[in-house]
């Protein structure tokens, strides 16, 4: 009988550091726990466009990287907006804001 009784409380035992090993360690072929993985970035593609032009606007993680202007009257190129660099001042940096036009295409 005691012999009964220690079998069955080794087995809980066992049984119940088992579930908890299982829920620490990562089983195999498993990803990478979410904490350690970095998440992915927001990217956001926006097109607003009306009779007479196309902007494309390109956001990263909500900073815009890339301001397209596609003019749709006859003789006038597409340009880019330069968007401001981040951590400096707006006053500090001179070609935000300005256009960059597309000369060559590819």
């Amino acid at each position: 009988m005691k012999t009964t009784r220690i079998a069955y409380l080794t087995t809980a035992l066992l049984a119940c550091v088992g579930a908890h090993a299982e829920e620490v360690a990562p089983r195999t072929g498993d990803t990478a726990p979410a904490a350690r993985t970095a998440p992915e970035p927001q990217v956001i593609q926006q097109v607003t466009e009306d009779d007479q032009i196309r902007i494309e606007e390109l956001r990263v993680r909500g900073q815009t990287k890339r301001l397209t202007v596609q003019p749709k009257i006859r003789g006038v190129g597409a340009y880019e907006i330069a968007p401001p660099e981040p951590g400096r001042a707006p006053a500090d940096d001179p070609k935000a804001g300005q256009r960059v036009w597309l000369s060559i295409n590819f």
